[in-house]
C-alpha cells in the first residue's frame, strides 16, 4: 500500500495539459506525436520523476502480482469444485499475463523517452491494455468464484 501511495504522489506533478492522467497518459499515448507532446510537458525536471516512477513500478508489479496470487489462493481455499479450480487457474494466468505485460510495458516506456517512436508508443499502449484487461478480468473471476457458493463449506458429522 505504501508503494502505491508513493507512486500516486510521484504521479501528481506529472499531470499536465498534455498528460491529464500523468504516467497513465504516457502509457496510452499510442503515437510518437502524442508521446512527444507528453514528454515536452514534463521537461521542467519532471523526466527524473517519470524514470523513478517506472523503476519503482517494477517493485510494485512484484508486490501486486504476489498479493493477487495469494488472494486467489485464499479465496479458493474452501472451493474444491472442478469449476472453481478451473476458474482459479484462469484467474492466476490472467494475473501473471498482466504482470508480464506491465514489466514489458515499463521497459518499452523507458526506451520511448528519447526519442519516442510510433512503434514503441503503440506497443506500450497495447501492453497497458493487456495489463488492465488481465487485472479486471482476473478480479471478475475472483468474484465469480466467491459467488459460486455463498457460504463456506461446512464439515458434516
Amino acid at each position: 500500500m505504501t508503494l502505491f501511495l508513493v507512486l500516486m504522489a510521484i504521479n501528481q506533478p506529472l499531470k499536465t495539459g498534455s498528460a491529464p492522467q500523468g504516467i497513465v497518459s504516457f502509457q496510452l499515448a499510442g503515437t510518437a506525436e502524442q508521446s512527444y507532446a507528453i514528454i515536452r510537458s514534463w521537461r521542467d525536471g519532471k523526466l527524473m520523476w517519470v524514470q523513478l516512477s517506472l523503476w519503482l513500478d517494477f517493485v510494485f508489479i512484484l508486490a501486486y502480482l504476489a498479493a493477487l496470487l495469494q488472494l486467489t489462493r485464499h479465496l479458493t481455499r474452501d472451493r474444491p469444485g472442478i469449476r472453481e479450480r478451473m476458474v482459479a487457474r484462469w484467474v492466476r494466468l490472467l494475473f501473471v499475463i498482466a504482470g508480464v505485460s506491465d514489466v514489458a510495458e515499463n521497459i518499452v516506456l523507458l526506451n520511448n523517452l528519447s526519442p519516442p517512436t510510433d512503434s514503441m508508443s503503440m506497443t506500450a499502449t497495447i501492453l497497458a491494455l493487456i495489463k488492465f484487461t488481465g487485472i479486471v478480468l482476473g478480479i471478475a473471476g475472483l468474484v465469480i468464484i466467491r459467488a459460486a457458493r455463498r457460504h463456506p463449506l461446512s464439515h458434516s458429522s
